[in-house]
């Protein structure tokens, strides 16, 4: 998969290079590309915002520099387009499962006021949000949703790693513990030391179904 960031600010993606992600782009199982919108203002200063028609707070990002990025990034219109924005679809597990049938994704990333309309118009597939609060921009947005599609990227994670997640089967992850035996007063529950897998798994549907129902039943309503 390939995904191209769109951001004035590309100096904020720099922990895409670490950890995980940043294995797998050296191994080339997924490619990031973070491009400056800047570099495509046709101003002579590089300015890529302006003041908003109509009065109001704050600047707005202009359109020619981003519609200049995204004909020369995706000229045939082949990648999913799609700006981070407050006022987009709330980014869910299935989201991030039908986005990954695509090959190559850009992000735009908003910043200010946000973009011209055009922009959305003329470019855009979808808007997408990660929460019901505002932010400064849309560079946190774009690096969790990258995040989110990159551990699908076959070769990223381990398969075994993907199975039973929270959220994949409308349902949150049993409770996980590793050594010590004791910690704080506190035990690991016997049926996890007793080496039978079947109740294992017996106590961890359990698990997974108790939880969910205490802090999130809305997913076992089936709403999404």
């Amino acid at each position: 998969m390939k995904i191209d960031i769109l951001t004035l600010f590309p100096e904020m993606f720099a922990p895409l290079s670490a950890s995980i992600l940043g294995r797998a782009q050296k191994e080339n199982k997924i490619q990031i590309n973070v491009v400056n919108i800047r570099d495509y203002s046709e101003d002579k200063h590089k300015k890529c915002d302006d003041y908003p028609f109509g009065g109001g707070a704050g600047m707005v990002m202009t359109p020619q520099p981003i519609g200049s990025a995204i004909a020369v990034l995706d000229p045939e219109h082949k990648a999913r387009r799609i700006y981070l924005s407050p006022k987009g679809e709330t980014l869910r597990q299935q989201k991030v499962f039908s986005l990954l049938e695509y090959d190559h994704i850009v992000l735009l990333c908003g910043h200010y006021e946000g973009v011209d309309q055009r922009v959305i118009d003329l470019f855009i597939d979808e808007e997408i949000s990660i929460g019901d609060y505002v932010l400064t921009g849309g560079e946190l947005p774009a690096m969790v949703l990258v995040d989110c599609l990159a551990r699908y990227v076959d070769g990223v994670i381990n398969t075994s790693s993907l199975v039973q997640e929270s959220f994949s089967e409308n349902a949150l992850e049993y409770p996980q513990y590793t050594r010590p035996v004791e910690y704080g007063g506190l035990a690991v529950p016997e049926v996890l030391r007793s080496g039978n897998h079947a109740e294992i798994d017996k106590w961890r549907r359990q698990q997974s179904e108790k939880l969910t129902r205490e802090k999130r039943p809305d997913l076992l309503d089936g709403q999404k």
